[in-house]
């Protein structure tokens, strides 16, 4: 049966990162085409970086891929039917880094954004030029034109004792796995960083604002840092609803609970939905949707439990729709 236009929201804005965002973008996605809404992506930045000369945005690039069909849903990231021959030569080369893999294909989006980019074209401008071909289906933005990158501060496993060091988000997450002594996180360039064109009229003019239930320190956490955007989420009139990236104490997929115990806090809906915090204080929610079994009270924030596997896009859109219950209610408050 149709919803009422008081029911479905016309603009849905959703900030996102990585496979888990875009997973749940699938189901925004078939929602929107359901009720007739207008969908626009705020994509986490944090992890780009440039190798063999390439501008590379991975969290981008998993969202382009994924909606535009061409996701390898059995590897986790890249593109379907990929091929690997200059990977293979850059290795015989010794040309490094060695540990992170770019397919054939994927080098090919890399070129075309490293050459406009090169050209002076702004990355948000890259961005819908590569949207093009892909066809998303939403608007995607990245949040910032500006170089934002995540270091981490490690202890690397070279013997040296005290020898600490910032590397890459990239090279801590695909080269060590996560799994060497870390001490924080580091946004290098983020306090000159502005928020891309177009990024705060989605905040603050839509009807609704979903958080995607991506990895909430290194991908929502790194949007949120940016003042600007967080000044958006707490001035906008549109309810901010959540999703948990949690299932019980472990992440639907990647490495939230590793960087979550990093800053300190335990891996749990609750720890998440504090870090976010209540707009009613200082923070940016106003409802939290969690895993049925992980539902909890909250005097500030409208907290509901549901099924949170994204096995499918339909049972992902059931959960949007959770989201936009959740909404519906704070609206009628």
């Amino acid at each position: 049966m149709p919803e009422t236009a008081e029911q479905s929201p016309q603009t849905i804005t959703v900030l996102a990162g990585g496979i888990g965002g875009a997973k749940y973008l699938q189901g925004v996605r078939q929602y929107a085409a359901r009720t007739g809404a207008e969908v626009t992506a705020i994509v986490n930045t944090g992890d780009d970086a440039t190798m063999h000369g390439l501008r590379i945005c991975p969290d981008l690039d998993s969202v382009m891929y994924t909606l535009g069909d061409a996701h390898d849903r059995d590897r986790g990231w890249g593109q379907l039917g990929e091929s690997w021959v200059v990977g293979s030569e850059l290795k015989i080369y010794g040309a490094g880094p060695t540990w992170f893999n770019l397919g054939d294909k994927d080098i090919a989006t890399h070129l075309v954004r490293t050459q406009m980019l090169d050209a002076g074209y702004p990355l948000s401008a890259v961005t819908a030029a590569l949207c093009d071909r892909w066809q998303p289906g939403v608007r995607l933005l990245p949040m910032s034109d500006d170089r934002c990158e995540t270091h981490v501060v490690v202890d690397l496993p070279d013997g040296t004792p005290d020898q600490r060091r910032a590397i890459h988000f990239q090279e801590w997450w695909v080269r060590y796995r996560a799994d060497i002594p870390s001490h924080e996180f580091v946004q290098i360039g983020l306090d000159q960083a502005r928020p891309a064109p177009g990024v705060l009229d989605a905040i603050e003019n839509t009807d609704l604002v979903l958080i995607a239930p991506s990895n909430p320190v290194v991908s929502i956490g790194t949007i949120v840092a940016l003042p600007p955007i967080r000044a958006a989420l707490r001035r906008t009139s549109a309810p901010v609803i959540g999703t948990s990236p949690l299932i019980g104490n472990a992440p639907l997929r990647g490495m939230a609970d590793r960087c979550l115990q990093i800053i300190g806090l335990e891996s749990s809906a609750r720890a998440v939905g504090d870090l976010y915090g209540s707009r009613a204080a200082t923070g940016i929610l106003d409802g939290w949707l969690v895993a049925s079994a992980d539902r909890y009270t909250d005097e500030q924030l409208i907290v509901r439990g549901a099924p949170l596997l994204m096995t499918n896009i339909d049972a992902t859109e059931q959960m949007v729709r959770a989201a936009v219950s959740i909404a519906n209610d704070v609206a009628s408050r």
